[in-house]
């Protein structure tokens, strides 16, 4: 292979957009990467204001510390290497590296409309750049695309740049998940990197893996092809929903059968060839990617004139929607066929706990379906604005309904109070009354495969935290394990307690990112000994509200009490003894059985 003559060190990154992809993926690579500049940039001057305060835009646990951070640096340790901006051509000419991290939603109108996905954005940011670069330029496609994207990309990044000026465009799809982007990206998985197979596309692809390094493992760095990196994330997501989707299909077979579905799913994950995870049977999923990846990979087959293909794939969303509304039939059935005038209160409107995102939140669909029944409906989601959710329903409502009929609530008891019925939409851990992981197992019981059933995982401690308190002498930290165990070398660079700035000394002495207190020269890379942490603001992170006091809440309701549980976090049995009649996916009532045998 020809040796390569594109070679861009990368010092300074550009991300362009600043949302739940861009906004936190800059922020961990600036975090972990002190001696590059990151600019986030985007057209929308409020969010970005939001970035610049106290308030962001995006919740994520254990974020704000983080920006914080690498936005406004710690006096005497290291300066600010985060930024955020609406100079997008002046952010671009500085770069070595944009990330293009533009929504791609899909198509409403025209060929592939309800399917295909619509590269407006992602073209525009592409025209953008061929015309603001001075110098040459790695461009990383970071939004969800169809195949073969890079090659339109490469097209017009050749045909619109500057004479002189070269570009490499390599895929680097994202697989973080909101409500635990900041855990996914310091603890990925696998990280992509797609690229031409080709000396140049080898050399852009080697600068990308080395801003990764600097905390994710090189075996975890997997270098591949354009088009195989772009499919993989199609792939994923489909087949995570895919996942969702068989055990919503098995929970109907539950409920008509008197199996219980969390039982199935425990007894399917212990097998190793499935696994335990993404088998929590639900009112089915929301979020940007699921649905529109999946249909996007539907209008690809069907393109391919690979209708089998296609139809597979597509069954996976109409599923995830007859979930919807069979969850929806059942409060009305529950409710003697009629919701007109009865108080409803919904739990949760975020499509899924630890954030405020509901772009194709269940919670919309089923809201809907109530309000078609004439329900009263009062909604409380700690994290979700009364504006959001208005804007949400007032796409397929009437002003004048959603004013009669929808309440929202900053009090949960208030939401439920005089309601007939309580529905469960979002699975925050306020809303369970199930004992907590770290109590089941700290206090090991023989109790029975139903309550052992949920245990979920150890909850993420806050990353912002560990940064904070992390001493630099503390090898039991594990982003310092992971650092060290990438080579059994033991260099400083790659044995040091994985503290990013001697990470960053050890690359570059003359960095000014490093604040060195020694009065020894600064040019030398500092000892663990020179470095200080001197005082600096503590970022707190906002606190959820405290467990729902379920007994109160059942005391204020009508009855009969029912409770509907979409997300399977109650322990029905405790409710029950309240006076609930809890109703949960592929579980048949055990109050209704009660019943008919009395």
């Amino acid at each position: 292979m020809a040796e390569s003559t594109f070679t861009p060190k990368v010092k300074r990154v550009c991300c362009i957009g600043a949302g739940y992809v861009g906004g936190p993926s800059g922020a961990i690579i600036a975090s972990k990467n002190p001696h590059v500049q990151v600019t986030i940039v985007d057209l929308n001057s409020q969010r970005i204001q939001a970035w610049n305060s106290e308030s962001l835009p995006v919740y994520e646990p254990g974020l704000a510390g983080i920006v914080k951070t690498a936005r406004d640096g710690i006096p005497g340790f290291r300066k600010a290497n985060l930024f955020f901006s609406t100079q997008v051509d002046k952010a671009i000419s500085e770069a070595d590296l944009v990330f293009i991290g533009v929504n791609t939603p899909t198509k409403t109108r025209g060929l592939g409309a309800g399917k295909a996905s619509d590269l407006g954005w992602l073209e525009s940011a592409t025209r953008r750049i061929a015309k603001a670069a001075d110098r040459d330029l790695i461009v990383v496609e970071k939004s969800t695309v169809p195949c073969r994207t890079a090659a339109s990309i490469r097209e017009v990044l050749l045909a619109n740049g500057k004479p002189g000026v070269k570009f490499e465009v390599l895929s680097n799809p994202e697989f973080l998940a909101e409500g635990t982007a900041v855990k996914n990206l310091l603890n990925p998985d696998r990280i992509l990197v797609g690229c031409l197979q080709t000396a140049d596309g080898w050399a852009a692809a080697k600068e990308l893996s080395e801003l990764y390094a600097a905390w994710v493992p090189r075996n975890q760095i997997v270098t591949m092809n354009l088009w195989s990196s772009e499919l993989s994330k199609l792939a994923a997501n489909a087949m995570l929903a895919q996942r969702i989707s068989s055990i919503n299909a098995m929970s109907a077979i539950c409920e008509a059968t008197g199996a219980n579905v969390n039982e199935v799913s425990y007894a399917c994950g212990l097998d190793s060839r499935i696994g335990p995870k993404m088998l929590q049977a639900s009112v089915g999923f929301g979020g940007s990617c699921f649905k529109k990846d999946v249909l996007n990979l539907v209008y690809i087959a069907e393109s391919l004139n690979l209708p089998e293909v296609a139809a597979y794939w597509e069954s996976v969303v109409q599923v995830n929607e007859y979930q919807r509304s069979r969850f929806t039939k059942r409060i009305v059935t529950c409710l003697h066929n009629t919701l007109n005038g009865k108080k409803i209160a919904v739990l949760g409107f975020a499509y899924k706990k630890d954030t405020g995102d509901t772009r194709e939140s269940t919670a919309i669909t089923v809201v809907n379906h109530l309000l078609a029944e004439n329900a009263q409906i009062s909604i409380y989601d700690p994290k979700v604005t009364e504006t959001q959710i208005m804007s949400d329903l007032s796409a397929d409502n009437d002003p004048a309904v959603l004013k009669s009929s929808i309440k929202v609530h900053t009090d949960p008891y208030e939401a439920c109070d005089d309601a007939h019925a309580v529905v469960i939409l979002t699975e925050w851990d306020m809303f369970s009354n199930k004992t907590p992981a770290h109590v089941l197992l700290e206090t090991p019981k023989k109790t029975g495969l139903g309550l052992q059933l949920h245990l979920p995982p150890t909850p993420l401690s806050s990353v912002a935290d560990e940064d904070r308190s992390r001493q630099p002498n503390d090898s039991n930290n594990s982003e310092e394990v992971s650092q060290s165990s990438r080579s059994s070398s033991t260099s400083p660079k790659e044995s040091s307690p994985g503290y990013f700035a001697h990470t960053a000394a050890a690359l570059d002495a003359n960095s000014s990112n490093l604040v060195v207190t020694s009065p020894n020269d600064a040019r030398q890379p500092p000892s663990p000994s020179q470095w200080t942490r001197p005082s600096s603001p503590v970022v707190v992170e906002d606190e959820l509200p405290s467990r729902l006091d379920w007994s109160r809440i059942a005391g204020a309701m009508q009855r009969p009490s029912y409770v509907f549980d979409g997300r399977n976090i109650i322990d029905a049995p405790k409710l029950e003894t309240l006076g609930l009649r809890v109703e949960a996916v592929g579980v048949a009532s055990s109050w209704k059985v009660e019943a008919a045998a009395a």
